[in-house]
Order: C-alpha cells, then structure tokens, then sequence
C-alpha cells in the first residue's frame, strides 16, 4: 500500500481537516490545525506531505522521526500540528486497513469510557451559574470556564473578587460534587496568580489551567507552594521534550496536551506515559473538530493516567456549526451520565461525511482570535 495524494480542507467554524488516500482505496483523517492559523499549517501539510507521497503509511514511527528530525529546523505550534494532523490520519489508516480501532494498535484498551466536561461562560465569563445548572442537567459531572476577563500585569482587586465571585456562583449553582475547571488561558501573570489561586481554594476547583503563559512556567514552583488546587498546564506545549521539564520540576498535577497540536497519536502516547511516571494526571485539550476527538479518546483509552477529557459540543467558538456536523454517525460521541464511550469502529472509530466536509469548506473560515487591549493600550492576553 503506498499513500498517493493529500488533501486539506478548511472548514467552519476553524479547524482544518486533512484526507490521506492511498492506492488500495483506504483513506484516512485527521485534523491539523492551530486555531486562527488554520492556513499556515496547511501549508505546512502540504510541504511535509510531499515527502511521503509513494511511501507506505503502515511505517508510522518512521514517517514521524523522518518528518519531525529530517528538518534542520523543528517543533513549535505550526510544524508539530502539521506532523500531528498527518500522524491522526496514518494511525486512522493503519487500523482501517486491520480493521480494528486505532487503541489496540496501541497495547489495548484500559478503560471503557472516560469522563468528559462542557465549556460554560464564554471569552468573557458571564452568567455562569445559570449555564452550569443547564449543562450539569444533560449529565456532565464536570465544567470549564475562563477564571477572568483580561488582567494586567498587576491588576486591582477588584478583578480579583470580580473572577471569585464568578466561580463561587458556578459553586453554588451545581453543588459541591461537580468538578469546577478554571482556566486562567494565560491572562493571569505571576504576581496575581498567586493572589487567585490562593483565593479560590475554599470552592474546591478540579484544577487551575495554565495559571501563567507556558514561557513564565519557572513561575509554577512559587505558585504551586501558593495552593493545594491541582495546577493543568501543556495546552501550548508541543512535544516530549517541551513536557520534560515541568515533569521533572514536579509542580504540575495534570498536562494537557493536544493532539492536534503535539504531534499526534504517535507523540502524545509517550507523553502520556512520561507523566504516569512521575504520577501526574492528563486531561487531553482539545476544543476543536470530531477528528481530533476521536484521536484524543484512542489514546485515553490506552493511558491509566487520563482522567477526564475536553470536548467541544457548544462550545462559545462553535457558531452555527458544531462538533456532530461532519460526522455519518452522531451517536459515536454520545455523551451519557458525563462520560462518553471508547469509540469501537476501525481506526478513529468515525466515519466523517465528507459530502459536507466539501460543501463547508466551500464556505471555508478566516477565523482569528480576538485582538484585546487594556484601557491603556497595551496588548491584552485573550
């Protein structure tokens, strides 16, 4: 079997599938992307497709260290989305052509199921005690919200008791028994997150996500000493070597890596391992399409450590097309008493319409993050 073409498709509301098809008729997907650079990475697919035209798709490991060592230059969020997206669509191969599901290539299954949580709140967090009550009544045992709107460096407490007051609303409104994910997306600088975290321990949150940006990590010792919430951080780290280092301080409870963004199934497999060898949970991000999901639960359902997974159905980006939309069969992510099933088909598990793959992306997207500033001027973390 030898792959013969690539094919990328940039569809609504801002993900990036990709298509590989080979001489015996067998197709697989995946999803590279980074959001808000969907354009950039195809690009990047492209240029790394063309080195495995002819090649046989079954040599996974090999395409990976040849896609990833055979460029002077290497890693970051554009070339290991694009390794990642390539990576998906392999493995998605490989289990098709055996015709069993992507995890027993793996080492087999070790779960069923895995818990997943819904996004509440928005950019902007507002009314989330009443979307959480909505979102607890379909059955998810677990929420996510932005902490904050956009802090300074060294913000007013005002902002401070504005974020807890938020948090002890969703607190309230579901009880002390849901799971409560904060995440600080890198708006929280150093000198307030330690303010934050310590003032949010009495409402008991599931973890803080990324109390600082990824390139102030040294930060994550003095905060870590600051609480006892379990502290996520890893969503824009992109590889083992990235992860190494916050594994070995030993400050972080839970990594998130994404598995369109950290080279795939391939990569995030020895990362998962890395982090059950220093007893650090994973709860994989992912805020994007069906593909990378499918992804993401192969993967759990091989690692002891997973303990809960990101998911996107109505999601604040998801407007006016949503997770379920390019799938032949819904009922594969079917979400039930807060946890969804292994998919069971052969590769991802899913099968992707790629009749309205066609028509989306027809429509296509230019979408891009939102540019904030401070009443001062200056460049606001989103």
């Amino acid at each position: 079997m030898k792959i013969v073409s690539f094919t990328c498709y940039q569809v609504p509301p801002r993900w990036l599938f990709l298509k590989i098809t080979t001489d015996e008729g067998i197709e697989g997907w995946g999803e590279p992307v980074i959001e808000g650079r969907a354009a950039t990475v195809k690009t990047a697919v492209e240029e790394l497709g063309a080195m495995l035209i002819g090649k046989d798709p079954m040599r996974i490991e090999d395409h990976w260290q040849m896609m990833y060592r055979g460029g002077f230059y290497r890693g970051g969020p554009i070339l290991m989305s694009a390794i990642a997206g390539i990576d998906q669509a392999l493995w998605d191969i490989k289990g098709k052509a055996l015709n069993t599901p992507v995890y027993q290539l793996l080492g087999g299954a070790c779960r069923d199921s895995i818990r997943v949580y819904s996004w509440i709140g928005g950019d902007h967090p507002s009314e989330v005690g009443k979307a959480a009550k909505e979102v607890v009544a379909l059955g998810f045992t677990a929420v996510k919200m932005n902490g904050t709107n956009e802090l300074q460096i060294v913000d007013s407490y005002r902002e401070i008791d504005a974020a807890v007051a938020r948090i002890a609303e969703v607190r309230a409104a579901v009880g002390p028994d849901i799971g409560i994910g904060i995440d600080f997306h890198g708006r929280v600088h150093k000198p307030m997150a330690k303010v934050l975290a310590k003032e949010l321990e009495p409402y008991r949150p599931m973890f803080i996500e990324e109390p600082v940006l990824p390139e102030n990590n040294e930060a994550l010792r003095e905060i870590a000493n600051h609480t006892h919430i379990p502290i996520a951080v890893g969503e824009r780290m992109f590889s083992r070597w990235d992860f190494k280092r916050v594994l070995a301080d030993g400050y972080v409870d839970i990594i998130q890596p994404d598995l369109s963004h950290a080279g795939g199934i391939t990569e995030c497999k020895k990362i998962f391992a890395m982090a059950e060898a220093y007893d650090v949970a994973v709860a994989p991000h992912c805020p994007l399409g069906p593909i990378a999901l499918a992804a993401c639960l192969q993967v759990d359902a091989t690692a002891y450590n997973a303990f809960i997974q990101e998911q996107s159905l109505g999601i604040h980006y998801n407007q006016g097309t949503d997770l379920l939309d390019y799938l032949q069969d819904r009922s594969v992510f079917a979400y039930e008493n807060g946890v969804v099933k292994i998919p069971q088909g052969p590769g991802l598990g899913i099968e992707i319409d790629e009749a309205h793959v066609k028509k989306m992306a027809a429509i296509g997207h230019d979408w891009h993050n939102p540019i904030w500033r401070h009443k001062d001027g200056t460049i606001a973390e989103w």
